[in-house]
């Protein structure tokens, strides 16, 4: 399914210190930078060849490069749609918690990508966010694997981590998705430069697929 041929540009409230106001931009990833030791700037080619997909095979108007955040930056509220991923440790202070969940409850999106090793740190973290909310595993039905591409067996996976299965797995707040987390799947793998990890084409074209689907449900739903 494609999204109607008209090109999507965003326009994000600013809800910061009680003040709002209308901002169009076009469209970017933006990248968390978070503490506790993690390697937030892993695959860096990831992100920039996401991009440059999304722009070429959707109606969403993108910029050229990514953005980096971290969670207390005024800018915070000009993104619609974070991207948080790496190998280690991450931890969130009191007021980054908070302030994450202000942003998410005002609408805002936030992919979480495990590279292997921030699992457990990750899952920690997002109690502090959303102490009563559980992650739910999204099936290969849900809209999010054929908004726009067609993925029938829903998350690919495209690097073998422990050997688990993939897996997509969803914050919900009031009913609306706010957080994805991808799990065993390592989709950044799959956006990186063909020659960085050797991931064979037809994985790369499958998440690519998929980010793409994340990123036009994520502005559309």
């Amino acid at each position: 399914m494609r999204l109607a041929g008209t090109t999507i540009t965003i326009c994000w409230l600013l809800a910061m210190a009680g003040a709002c106001q209308l901002a169009a931009q076009d469209f970017t990833i933006a990248r968390v930078q978070y503490d506790g030791g993690g390697d937030w700037y892993s695959d860096p080619s990831s992100l920039p060849n996401l991009l440059a997909f999304i722009g070429t095979n959707t109606a969403v108007q993108v910029a050229d490069t990514e953005a980096r955040i971290r969670i207390t930056d005024e800018e915070l509220f000009n993104h619609p749609y974070l991207y948080l991923t790496g190998h280690g440790n991450i931890t969130l202070g009191p007021r980054e918690a908070s302030r994450l969940r202000a942003y998410l409850e005002a609408g805002g999106f936030l992919h979480a990508d495990d590279n292997y090793g921030m699992d457990d740190s990750f899952r920690r973290e997002m109690k502090k966010v959303f102490p009563t909310h559980e992650f739910v595993e999204m099936p290969a039905d849900h809209e999010l694997f054929h908004i726009h591409y067609d993925l029938p067996q829903g998350l690919p996976k495209i690097h073998e981590h422990d050997g688990k299965r993939p897996q997509a797995l969803g914050l919900f707040h009031d009913k609306r998705l706010v957080v994805l987390y991808t799990y065993e799947s390592d989709l950044g793998d799959g956006w990186e430069d063909a020659h960085v990890h050797g991931v064979p084409e037809e994985l790369r074209q499958a998440a690519l697929r998929m980010g793409a689907n994340i990123v036009v449900y994520a502005l559309t739903r």
